[in-house]
């Protein structure tokens, strides 16, 4: 099982979450790109560290929205969106590059993530964006999802997601932030969530009952309070239910 987690989210002078402690964790690392957190010194730095330490490299392109940290919905020419993912994506494969590697998938981050699961036409920008620039590059996305299906249609590898943080709605989709209980803060909830998703594909809902996730890499946000540790803890629960932390292929 995948171990993800969103990193290179602070800008200029200011940090978010603790990069150099979740590279030692996770295995993929959802690097921001610049257009919603991130900056080139940043995704420099990343990339050698995540190249160190053998954990793959995935380009988590946003909004063009700094100030809202890419969590608010921009309505965009599907032509534009495409060309400011492809944008990212290439900007960050220059840096994985100059560390010795390359990016490995695309995942896209917040609002945008939102909005491509359910919006066939930013969906199709996204996917096209990849499609043109490497289509054997996987897209990390929500099983199901429009964007699920946009990548596919375009000859694209999918790899489903779930996360160990966020509630899910009944439809098996996550439930959106504004809502209250959207994530979770106890630490056993997150790491059971983990498993459960891990070993039986499925997720609890809030009446008790399960519906199905079938995943192949688990989230776990880098910018919330304790991550690092709340990391290990997930880490540590999916070994000891048997399996192997690794990359997705």
């Amino acid at each position: 099982m995948d171990l993800n987690a969103d990193l290179g989210e602070g800008f200029g002078a200011w940090r978010l979450g603790d990069d150099d402690a979740l590279l030692g964790v996770v295995t993929s690392a959802n690097v921001a790109c610049g257009f919603h957190a991130g900056d080139p010194s940043t995704m420099r730095r990343v990339c050698a560290g995540a190249a160190r330490r053998g954990v793959a490299i995935g380009a988590q392109a946003g909004y063009r929205d700094l100030a809202g940290f890419g969590r608010r919905r921009i309505d965009y020419d599907p032509g534009e969106l495409r060309d400011d993912v492809l944008y990212q994506l290439a900007a960050l494969d220059g840096f994985a590059r100059v560390a010795g590697t390359r990016v490995r998938y695309l995942k896209p981050h917040g609002a945008l993530y939102n909005t491509a699961a359910v919006d066939p036409v930013q969906a199709g920008a996204v996917a096209a964006a990849v499609a043109e620039y490497d289509p054997a590059l996987p897209v990390l996305c929500q099983p199901g999802s429009a964007l699920a299906r946009a990548a596919a249609d375009a000859g694209l590898t999918v790899v489903a997601e779930g996360f160990a943080d966020r509630a899910y709605a009944p439809d098996g989709t996550l439930v959106p932030r504004s809502q209250p209980g959207a994530v979770l803060h106890d630490p056993a909830a997150v790491v059971a969530q983990a498993v459960l998703m891990a070993t039986e594909q499925r997720v609890r809902i809030a009446d008790g009952a399960s519906v199905p996730c079938p995943v192949a890499s688990i989230c776990v946000h880098g910018d919330t309070l304790g991550a690092v540790e709340l990391a290990r803890r997930v880490r540590d629960a999916l070994t000891g239910a048997g399996l192997t932390v690794a990359p997705f292929r």
